[in-house]
């Protein structure tokens, strides 16, 4: 899922997508590496800083249940049209956070919600921060 979900977002990219080979690639491949930053982000906040007593889980656990959320990526594909790109990908996104909310409440066994919300939102804003580093040590050229 996860890898149809970041090939949805290559091809819905904001650089052309289908049209434009390199930009399809690297939106592909920013996709992927999102989600393994938030994943792992969420792993670690939720497991060693905001456990509850009873949180028993392991990272393979987690990424299935977090795997499973990312399903709404698929619509980023939507973003091929110029005109519903930026609709599309606000919808998946928030779509996708709700979804990992609900996994990961049931993946490390919270008995809270707002628990689980607080460790998705956190990963969620720490890995939108490395991204935003890396594009801005990393760019890519246009051209």
């Amino acid at each position: 899922m996860v890898l149809l979900s970041s090939i949805a977002a290559g091809i819905g990219s904001p650089g052309g997508g289908l049209l434009n080979p390199q930009a399809m690639l690297a939106g592909t491949i920013g996709g992927l590496v999102g989600w393994v930053a938030w994943a792992a982000l969420t792993y670690l906040i939720g497991t060693r800083v905001l456990p509850e007593p009873q949180t028993r889980a392991n990272l393979g656990e987690l990424l299935r249940t977090l795997a499973f959320a990312a399903t709404p990526g698929l619509f980023n594909v939507v973003g091929a049209l110029p005109l519903l790109r930026w609709p599309a990908f606000v919808v998946t996104h928030v779509w996708m956070l709700v979804a990992m909310i609900v996994a990961v409440r049931h993946a490390l066994d919270y008995r809270s919600t707002a628990r689980a919300v607080s460790v998705c939102v956190l990963g969620w804003l720490l890995s939108l921060a490395i991204a935003a580093v890396t594009g801005v040590l990393f760019p890519t050229p246009v051209s």
